[in-house]
């Protein structure tokens, strides 16, 4: 497969995702979140997968072997990335990533 005709996607990170990834203590597991977020710019519809509920406009990928969650949503006319949010995925605890940004995106809206 070739990525030669592949548009390449500008990536923003929100204030919240930024915080996250800030957040994570470990300089190689920042290093490699970072490098998975990188890899969004080419396909990020066909990466990943798409979220359901209130989270049912974003897509995940799983980075750091399968702990964390990138969270993102492709706004296609803009040709951009936006990366919500970054966090560890806990199912069941208060601290898991999509119970958080379901909780802060709703607050949000």
């Amino acid at each position: 497969m070739s990525d030669e005709n592949a548009i390449e996607y500008d990536i923003q990170l929100t204030p919240l995702a930024l915080e996250m990834l800030a957040a994570v203590k470990d300089r190689r597991e920042r290093e490699k979140l970072s490098a998975r977020i990188d890899q969004l710019k080419i396909e990020p519809g066909k990466q990943g997968k798409a979220l359901v509920d209130n989270l049912s406009d974003f897509r995940s990928v799983r980075a750091v072997g399968q702990r964390y969650r990138i969270v993102y949503k492709v706004e296609q006319e803009q040709v951009l990335v936006l990366v919500v949010g970054i966090g560890r995925r806990k199912d069941g605890d208060k601290k898991d990533i999509y119970t958080v940004l379901a909780k802060l995106l709703g607050e949000s809206t």
